[in-house]
């Protein structure tokens, strides 16, 4: 079938292809899988009363933990000279998360980052800077793979080394970049401080943001800061890697290649299956992998399922942007609080420059929150009567949609410490 054809599936035709793909996975787990044969017997599930997609609710999660007490090939499926490459994926205890590929797993996962690319405008003719991190980690090699098959030139950059990014850009007139928020960010300021202007001194014109949560208003920054189109992207190892879900140009959501995943938004709570448009833990399963499948996978990331269909015509749903992760949100006086909420509403205000720092602690018996802010130059050399107009603003906006009142600080740009790769925004001192 077409890789159009795919995308404009009915939603019936979409939903035999599901249901067919994920009968398949589970009569193959169920003779190939000692994990998952062994947890579904105990449940009293087997594959002949898989009726519908539904059924899929009547499966046990598989989380995190899961994977680690099976490291390294306790949820492999095929034999071992039948599987081609590895990713590893460490968390902050306990050990990694390995995740195996076949050849046909390597050229599904580059399929759908050429199909992601291509629905974004990218093309022959492109060149490709990947400013993703290479090795275990999923993101730089697949989707270097896929760029490679839409047909796009690409510059293996890998992360970091700034002033080396700059003159890739510049020798080779970059047009489409991959990269983090927090370092598309970074880059501006190194550009500036070159006296680089991203808009008529470069060629870019798109970007593809992905592996951190960032909000709507840090996009819009991104977007002006450097004149192009930047689109959302959503991916994690254990699915594969990146291209799980991507913006089409309409920018309202990202489709979910359901095709190869079978979605589902919970209660984190609970476990309860929640109703579209309601926000919730993404689950999410593989219907489609030889080498590792995994089936109702707690991904940790708050999302919802978009309930219209997209003005695009495609009929993958779409899920919003990654909120955060379950365990990113944090409590203060009794208030949960993601940072992408922070970073929403201070990217707002025109005065702030392109970086922030949330930090918890505690004075006397009390928690605090304090938020440092830098400031763009032109703003902090200014009055003092604006700066302390300025933070009563932006504390004021905050206690008013969080309900939490903060502590201001604003600080002068470049002084919070910058990075390559995911950014970490929040620093809890109250356990220190």
């Amino acid at each position: 079938m077409r890789e159009k054809d795919i995308q404009y599936l009915d939603k019936e035709q979409l939903y035999e292809l599901q249901l067919s793909r994920f009968k398949r996975t589970i009569e193959r787990l169920f003779t190939s899988s000692p994990f998952y044969s062994k947890l579904w017997k105990k449940s009293g599930i087997s594959p002949d009363k898989i009726k519908s997609l539904q059924d899929i609710r009547r499966f046990p999660f598989t989380s995190r933990e899961d994977l680690r007490r099976n490291f390294p090939f306790g949820l492999l499926t095929l034999p071992l000279e039948k599987v081609v490459r590895v990713h590893t994926s460490t968390g902050t205890t306990g050990k990694p998360k390995a995740i195996f590929f076949s050849k046909r797993d390597i050229n599904e996962a580059a399929r759908l980052i050429a199909r992601s690319m291509k629905m974004t405008g990218a093309k022959r003719g492109d060149v490709f800077q990947n400013m993703m991190s290479y090795g275990l980690f999923t993101g730089g090699l697949i989707f270097h793979y896929g760029a490679e098959r839409l047909g796009v030139l690409v510059i293996p950059a890998g992360a970091g080394n700034t002033e080396r990014q700059i003159e890739l850009m510049q020798d080779f007139k970059t047009t489409i970049v991959h990269i983090t928020p927090s370092y598309a960010l970074y880059l501006a300021d190194v550009l500036e401080e070159r006296g680089v202007d991203p808009k008529n001194d470069l060629d870019l014109r798109i970007f593809y943001l992905g592996a951190e949560p960032y909000s709507e208003e840090t996009r819009d920054k991104i977007e002006k800061i450097y004149g192009v189109d930047a689109f959302n992207s959503y991916g994690l190892s254990e699915m594969n890697g990146p291209g799980v879900a991507f913006e089409c140009k309409r920018k309202d959501g990202m489709h979910v290649w359901e095709d190869n995943f079978i979605l589902e938004i919970i209660d984190p709570l609970t476990g309860e299956n929640l109703p579209d448009g309601e926000e919730g833990e993404l689950v999410l399963s593989t219907i489609n992998r030889e080498a590792m499948p995994i089936i109702r996978y707690r991904t940790g990331d708050i999302t919802y399922v978009y309930p219209e269909k997209c003005r695009c015509g495609r009929t993958h749903r779409r899920i919003s942007r990654i909120k955060g992760r379950v365990d990113d949100m944090f409590i203060i006086r009794g208030v949960n609080v993601f940072p992408s909420e922070v970073e929403r509403i201070i990217m707002n205000f025109p005065e702030v420059a392109r970086n922030y720092q949330i930090i918890l602690e505690r004075e006397s018996s009390l928690e605090v929150m304090r938020v440092k802010v830098e400031i763009k130059k032109r703003f902090f050399d200014g009055s003092i009567e604006h700066l302390r107009s300025l933070q009563e603003r932006i504390k004021n906006k905050i206690k008013s949609e969080l309900m939490v009142t903060p502590k201001v600080e604003l600080i002068e740009p470049g002084t919070l410490p910058r990075t390559t790769g995911k950014s970490r925004r929040v620093i809890d001192n109250r356990k220190l």
